[in-house]
């Protein structure tokens, strides 16, 4: 197994459900109308991307090449760049302010996300037994 992807994939699916839960209850109210779907959009990839690094953590059991823990860093730079600027892009709205030129970072995570499940694929590809 390999440790920091089940670690980190748990914690960010935990901190998922948190950020979830604030979204459905306090910020309901609060967000701009147009700005909810964009944090839910926000805690589902970051959903995703944790169980994407659940299973990249097992399959390493299996197949430990590098790959995989370059997939790892890759869903992990996703969940921070992708969901964390949608969450800042959207809380920041609260004030009326904005990410400015910050925003990029979203499409930025998104490649990051691609780029990870490409890795997972290679990583996959190494291990004839799966």
């Amino acid at each position: 197994m390999y440790r920091p992807a089940l670690i980190s994939g748990a914690a960010l699916a935990a901190l998922a459900v948190v950020l979830g839960a604030v979204g459905a209850h306090a910020l309901k109210g609060v967000l701009p109308p147009d700005q909810l779907p964009i944090y839910e959009t926000a805690v589902r990839y970051q959903f995703y991307h944790c169980f994407a690094l659940i299973a990249i953590g097992i399959t390493y059991h299996f197949t430990p090449v590098r790959p995989l823990r370059m997939a790892a860093s890759c869903m992990l730079a996703g969940i921070f760049l992708f969901s964390g600027s949608l969450y800042a892009m959207t809380l920041m709205s609260i004030s009326g302010a904005h990410l400015g030129p910050v925003g990029v970072l979203t499409p930025i995570g998104g490649l990051c996300f691609i780029i990870g499940w490409v890795f997972f694929i290679f990583g996959i590809a190494k291990n004839r037994a799966l």
